[in-house]
């Protein structure tokens, strides 16, 4: 595993790459230049490539290096501008500008892993250090700032507003950095990087799995990791680093200013039942008899939940009472199947089911009904030329597929 090289190292290389020599970088970050030296070969052997090209006049960097430095200077942005947040939210009268070259990677990992766990036990067992040395970088770090970012409380360790931007900054910045190693092992054909994807729950389309097949054709030993889940939780996770695209049906207005979204394609939005039922054969149904019907929908700020109440509240009608909310599309076939519920959802959602005789639809259009799906990403979010790869392809693929509405 990859790790996130000493922050202070990362500076240097800034400060190397600016002054092309390590005579003259030395003199900025006031480093002995053997400390200087052995600071670069750290990072070169960590990333496995040369950053320079070492010349009679001056250390020039190489295409690795530029690469890689691009990265770094965007994380070290990143991590200033935690900086900022969490001296003005703490009262703190430091300066950021200042508290980034006292800053270690070690505290910063510490801040992130208590932050999380909420617990310093916990926390040490996932970053593999002792309870001790995790108390002390976090102690450490606090000084540093002077403000509060851990207290306890009765059902742990509570964090700061202050603690939560600054270790907000941090992972992305951390993401950011893993990134920078990625690219490099691109440019030396050692195409290993990571791509991780929210994907609501229940995502049944071809979609993401066609996309997927052909990327990995291409990049065999590139990594793939989806993740599942509620909307709330997978945008919470967008905006914190841990993933770094989320594709399902888009919100609108945009739910962050953080985050930008991208349409891909909008699918129609159909009332479905069981083979049988009542309505299916009906060619007269009418809004006040869906009414009096049953339903089993999703949950409340869900897209498909909006257009279901509005289908009612714009027809002066109210919205049916007798409801079963759930993001469970095994739960929905169930009671469909058993019932004479009924639900509305997307058409490419139950294509198959559709085609396969399991579900009908029911002979009433919905107006205007369509979910926008696509992606969402962090707004500063630079994907590599592989990453790119990937979400051309989902922007290519045949849209005639849909995803969850959760």
């Amino acid at each position: 595993m990859f790790e996130i090289p000493n922050i202070r190292h990362l500076r240097v290389f800034l400060e190397v790459v600016e002054c092309k020599s390590i005579s003259k970088a030395s003199e900025r970050v006031f480093l002995s230049q053997p400390a200087i030296t052995q600071a670069i070969a750290k990072l070169e052997t960590a990333l496995g490539a040369s950053l320079f090209s070492r010349r009679s006049d001056g250390m020039y960097v190489s295409e690795s290096g530029e690469v890689f430095a691009l990265r770094v200077q965007r994380a070290l942005d990143m991590v200033l501008e935690g900086l900022r947040g969490a001296v003005r939210l703490g009262g703190s009268k430091s300066q950021p500008a200042h508290l980034l070259q006292m800053l270690t990677t070690t505290q910063l990992r510490a801040l992130i892993a208590v932050t999380e766990a909420h617990n310093f036990s916990i926390a040490g067992r996932n970053l593999g250090i002792s309870q001790s040395s995790l108390h002390r970088a976090a102690r450490e770090l606090e000084a540093l700032l002077g403000v509060v970012l851990f207290e306890k409380t009765s059902t742990g360790i509570s964090s700061s507003k202050a603690a939560r931007a600054l270790a907000r900054a941090c992972k992305l910045a951390f993401s950011e950095i893993s990134q920078g190693r990625d690219e490099v092992d691109a440019l030396h054909n050692r195409e290993v990087g990571q791509l991780v994807i929210g994907s609501m729950p229940l995502a049944r389309t071809s979609l993401l799995p066609k996309a997927i097949i052909e990327f990995s054709q291409r990049f065999p030993d590139f990594r793939i990791r989806v993740n599942d889940g509620p909307y709330d939780d997978l945008l919470y996770h967008l905006r914190h680093g841990d993933i770094d695209l989320l594709l399902g049906a888009l919100r609108f207005p945009v739910p962050a200013d953080d985050v930008i979204q991208e349409e891909l394609f909008s699918s129609p939005v159909e009332i479905v039942a069981r083979p049988g039922h009542p309505l299916c054969s009906d060619r007269n149904v009418s809004l006040e008899t869906l009414q009096k019907y049953p339903w089993v929908v999703p949950g409340k700020g869900t897209p498909t939940r909006a257009i279901f109440e509005s289908t009612f509240t714009e027809a002066g009608l109210d919205v049916p009472s007798r409801l079963v909310e759930t993001g469970s599309q095994i739960l929905v076939r169930s009671l469909l199947m058993g019932s004479d519920r009924l639900t509305m959802i997307s058409e490419h959602q139950i294509q198959h089911e559709l085609s396969t005789g399991v579900f009908k639809t029911v002979p009433y259009e919905v107006e205007h009904a369509y979910r926008p799906i696509g992606i969402s990403v962090r707004n500063n979010w630079k994907p590599t030329t592989t990453q790119s790869v990937f979400i051309n392809l989902l922007s290519d693929t045949d849209h005639g597929v849909d995803l969850d509405d959760q």
